[in-house]
């Protein structure tokens, strides 16, 4: 049976890094949502 404070520490560990992936992809879809990000390159834009 695991110990119940490593459990916790793993679980904490886990938390962290789901939040922190979910504030980058919030992040990442409002700059799309604002126009700050593009998936269209220069080139193609100038043509």
């Amino acid at each position: 049976m695991a110990d119940r404070s490593a459990l916790k520490l793993v679980g904490f560990i886990f938390a962290t890094v789901t939040l922190v992936v979910m504030l980058a992809t919030g992040l990442v879809v409002k700059g799309f949502a604002d126009g700050n990000y593009s998936f269209e390159t220069t080139a193609s834009i100038n043509r």
